[in-house]
């Protein structure tokens, strides 16, 4: 059984939740665990979260889910190019797959609210990722 960390930004909660939520009906239609749960404020916080449990030797693999909308500056742009840069670099330095299931950037919240299944992807990847490596 592969057990598993999950990061949940808190930002766009509305979204997030749902997302949460496919993700750990995706993990129990895996055989999966979510053994760990960290809440963290939005997806730029996302990889020092996911850095921490990484380390943990009892987690195999970290999905991350969050969701990035569009303002009136490229701010949105900005945080996604950091989150996925930071949490691609906790993979690698960890030697543990983290999976990307944060939405954006360039949308709007109804799209954002669209794509609540990139929770189950996220876990979808990490599990067939843990797996096969």
């Amino acid at each position: 059984m592969v057990s598993l960390g999950l990061v949940v930004s808190r930002f766009n909660r509305d979204v997030t939740e749902q997302m949460e939520e496919h993700a750990r009906e995706a993990a129990a239609d895996r055989g999966a665990e979510v053994v760990e749960t960290l809440r963290v404020p939005g997806a730029y916080d996302a990889p020092l979260a996911a850095d921490r449990l990484a380390r943990r030797e009892e987690i195999d693999a970290v999905a991350v889910v969050g969701t990035i909308v569009t303002g009136d500056t490229d701010h949105d742009q900005v945080i996604a190019d950091a989150a996925a840069q930071g949490l691609t670099d906790v993979s690698l330095d960890r030697d543990t797959p983290v999976t990307f299931g944060v939405s954006g950037p360039g949308m709007s919240g109804a799209e954002a609210r669209e794509r609540a299944d990139k929770g189950a992807e996220a876990v979808d990847a990490a599990v067939e990722l843990s797996e096969e490596l």
